[in-house]
């Protein structure tokens, strides 16, 4: 068979970014799960734990949305 363009294409560098940032924030919900389970067991210290963690991932989400990293142009 006969290829009608070429073999390989340019992948745009904000296609990457959202892919990554995506890979990032779907890897937060493997912590989550496993904090959902025994929450009753870890008590005020995995409270506070998950909260900085939140806290986090919120300063971090925030930072890439002023950047304009998540938007599409």
């Amino acid at each position: 068979m006969k290829p009608i363009g070429p073999g390989t294409r340019r992948m745009p560098v904000k296609f990457c970014l959202v892919a990554v940032l995506f890979i990032l924030f779907d890897i937060e919900v493997i912590f989550f799960l496993p904090y959902a389970v025994v929450l009753r067991d870890l008590g005020i210290y995995g409270l506070v734990t998950m909260g900085l963690f939140l806290f986090i991932l919120t300063v971090g989400l925030v930072y890439e949305w002023k950047k304009g990293a998540l938007e599409w142009e």
